[in-house]
């Protein structure tokens, strides 16, 4: 059985909680990613997502200027390295969740999304199941 060790990417670009939306989101156009850690040195903090920046900082009027950790999501489900992939995506099934960040200790050690689950699975039929799970009806998108 794979582990999340096994899949996850290590490469992780990060936010610091200082950085602003600008930076933030100019860092997800060019990373082409919807969420991105945001960390002081390898200690995870939280994550902000291209969700947030709509919600708690445009939709609420803050400038763009405006720092990060305003924004971000403090309550996060993590996953350590040598969890089993099954179990991962069950859990983001679960908890409605796309991009797992993986931590060993306190430490950021890679992320792992969805799409890097459904590849690697045990069966087609719990892939699908995670994704169906997660994925938002396509009435939303007209």
């Amino acid at each position: 059985m794979k582990s999340l060790k096994d899949v996850m990417t290590t490469n992780v670009e990060c936010c610091t909680p200082d950085d602003n939306l600008y930076q933030a989101a100019t860092k997800m156009k060019q990373l082409d990613v919807g969420a991105i850690p945001v960390c002081e040195g390898d200690h995870l903090l939280g994550m902000v997502t291209d969700r947030d920046i709509v919600l708690r900082g445009v939709a609420e009027k803050r400038p763009n200027s405006c720092q990060v950790k305003e924004v971000m999501s403090e309550h996060l489900v993590t996953a350590d390295s040598g969890m089993i992939v099954d179990q991962a995506a069950q859990m983001m099934a679960e908890k409605q969740i796309r991009r797992l960040p993986i931590v060993d200790g306190q430490k950021l050690v890679g992320i792992v999304s969805l799409g890097d689950l459904a590849t690697h699975t045990s069966t087609t039929d719990e892939a699908s199941f995670a994704l169906n799970e997660i994925s938002e009806r396509p009435e939303v998108h007209h």
